[in-house]
């Protein structure tokens, strides 16, 4: 093999690598929001029992947030954003399945106004997401302007209410939170490296697997549009661009709440990442 197949040959192979390394700490990021997926799944399989299976999740949720906290998927802070996540979101569900947006079609001791009371665990989840990889991946904010992103946030989490009875404003908005988070990068760690993308970016690539996370809990009975209540069937392409609207009001939370918002805004800027170096051999290096 000559040099250059050598080196190209080196660097599919360092590439892939990173890739699966990424893939897995995505995948110990999403470990909250997996099992509570998984978990509403299993509840489907379950025999008749005596017991609503809205109530059965919601005391499986309350387990596994008691089990995340002590397997340190969770620190203390962390749990406590997450809470505040848990509340906004059964208040979120309060109001949109008053209005008909959605509904929980099956009984339970546990539901407030029709929402049983585990439906705030899916923002929960989301929120879980946000700070385990903000800690897993060390992840750095460049040129972040807090003020403007802040306000963009809670007028998209206001117009989710609001667009029942005024016009919907969220292509505005979309096109108001690009501007408030132009130039601005989020750097994060695989392996030994540092990797960086526009913030923007990430709520997009971050609604999309939100998306296909909603057609899976759906598929499960976690809830029901009014077109899946006569059969499941795909959730609207039109959710991946809510979903990714969203994520930029739990991403504000977290920054806020969180105890390292302020420290990584006052930190150095975030260098660009480095060209990987030539290989020393033909052999991976893991790093």
């Amino acid at each position: 093999m000559r040099k250059g197949e050598k080196s190209a040959a080196s660097g599919l192979r360092h590439g892939l690598g990173q890739l699966v390394r990424f893939g897995v700490v995505q995948a110990r990021a999403c470990a909250f929001a997996v099992a509570l997926l998984a978990g509403i799944g299993a509840s489907r399989l379950l025999p008749p029992l005596p017991v609503a299976r809205y109530d059965l999740v919601l005391v499986y949720g309350v387990l596994l947030t008691l089990v995340a906290r002590r397997v340190g998927w969770e620190t203390r802070r962390d749990t406590a954003v997450i809470a505040v996540c848990h509340v906004l979101g059964l208040l979120f569900e309060l109001v949109k399945v008053h209005l008909g947006s959605w509904s929980y079609p099956e009984d339970a001791l546990t539901k407030v106004a029709g929402v049983p009371l585990y439906g705030g665990f899916m923002y929960a989840a989301v929120a879980s997401y946000v700070c385990r990889a903000r800690r897993l991946m060390e992840l750095r904010f460049t040129r972040y302007r807090a003020a403007a992103t802040t306000l963009v946030a809670a007028a998209v989490y206001l117009n989710f209410f609001t667009h029942h009875w005024i016009p919907d404003l969220r292509w505005p908005l979309a096109a108001a939170m690009t501007a408030a988070t132009a130039g601005t990068w989020v750097g994060f760690s695989v392996g030994a490296r540092r990797y960086r993308m526009p913030l923007t970016v990430s709520f997009v690539l971050i609604g999309f697997f939100l998306w296909v996370a909603e057609n899976a809990a759906t598929y499960a009975g976690a809830w029901s549009y009014p077109q899946q209540l006569g059969g499941w069937q795909p959730v609207p392409l039109t959710k991946f661009g809510a979903w990714s609207l969203l994520i930029s009001v739990t991403f504000v939370l977290v920054e806020h709440l969180g105890t390292a918002g302020r420290d990584r805004r006052a930190a150095r800027p975030e260098p660009a990442p480095r060209p990987c170096p030539p290989p020393v051999s033909d052999s991976f290096k893991t790093g």
